[in-house]
């Protein structure tokens, strides 16, 4: 793909003395505008807020946040409001991105934040680059790269290639082996791909949406998915299907050479199991 860096946008610094930085991701929040919304039995404000002590107890020193999408569950600008208020106490900027259930219009309402932001292009420390993309395809629960993005995912990788270079989307760009949420992948995940291909120091590609912990190489690059902090998909279910585990969120340290350390952290106890009768959603 030919570069135009007409089309570059500026990145946001997330400075730092140290050479590792360290990441949390939080994902598929899926928040109401009422405090009581419950998604298949799990109020979602409740799980996200243990989510967010859990960060807090595990006393961290991490230099930013990232949400992978699906903030929203009902669209309104309050359930955003309720996202921005929940990740107050953590104190530190989050850069987040839209997944397939999220409202653009109603995310944005919440700017200008002190908090959250919304660029999707970060220099991270001395030795890396994060990529955050937008794979939603308005209307639809798979996801999407238009051609604009791909092409912003090229220029970013050809500007900086002194960098380590992680990169964010929605949607998983690899099968995980359940039949139900592979159908609703990255559409186009042969031309995601295809960017990549040339850049080997793209290290690794982190999403949300399948709503559990998967781990894969391909083309040499990690590909990670992360619990939700709410409801949980059971892996490798050709069905629709709920898992026992409980909510969760990923650490991410992004090492000076280039190596990439993760953990998945997950609640105590079995306070937010769902209803595990349910068809869907």
């Amino acid at each position: 793909m030919k570069k135009d860096s007409s089309n570059m946008i500026e990145p946001n610094y997330i400075e730092s003395d140290r050479d590792d930085i360290t990441l949390v991701q939080i994902t598929d929040t899926h928040l109401f505008a009422e405090d009581e919304g419950e998604l298949l039995g799990v109020n979602t404000l409740s799980s996200f807020s243990a989510v967010v002590a859990d960060i807090e107890n595990q006393a961290l020193d991490y230099d930013a946040l990232i949400m992978t999408g699906d903030v929203s569950q009902d669209h309104t600008d309050a359930s955003y409001a309720n996202f921005e208020q929940c990740i107050a106490p953590l104190k530190k900027p989050c850069y987040w991105l839209p997944g397939n259930h999220d409202y653009q219009p109603s995310m944005k309402s919440v700017y200008p934040s002190t908090q959250i932001q919304q660029d999707t292009h970060l220099l991270v420390g001395k030795y890396w680059q994060v990529i955050l993309l937008d794979s939603q395809a308005e209307g639809s629960p798979h996801g999407f790269l238009t051609e604009q993005q791909l092409q912003y995912l090229s220029d970013c990788l050809s500007e900086y290639p002194d960098r380590f270079s992680l990169v964010l989307l929605h949607h998983h760009p690899l099968l995980v082996g359940s039949q139900w949420l592979d159908q609703h992948c990255l559409h186009n995940s042969d031309a995601f791909w295809k960017i990549l291909e040339p850049f080997n120091y793209v290290k690794a590609v982190l999403c949300g949406h399948v709503h559990q912990d998967f781990h894969q190489v391909h083309q040499g690059v990690e590909v990670l998915t992360s619990p939700s902090t709410c409801i949980q998909f059971k892996p490798q279910s050709n069905d629709f299907a709920l898992d026992k585990v409980a909510p969760g969120w990923r650490s991410l340290i992004l090492k000076a050479n280039g190596q990439l350390d993760t953990k998945v952290y997950r609640l105590e106890g079995e306070e937010f199991l769902p209803n595990f009768e349910a068809q869907g959603y």
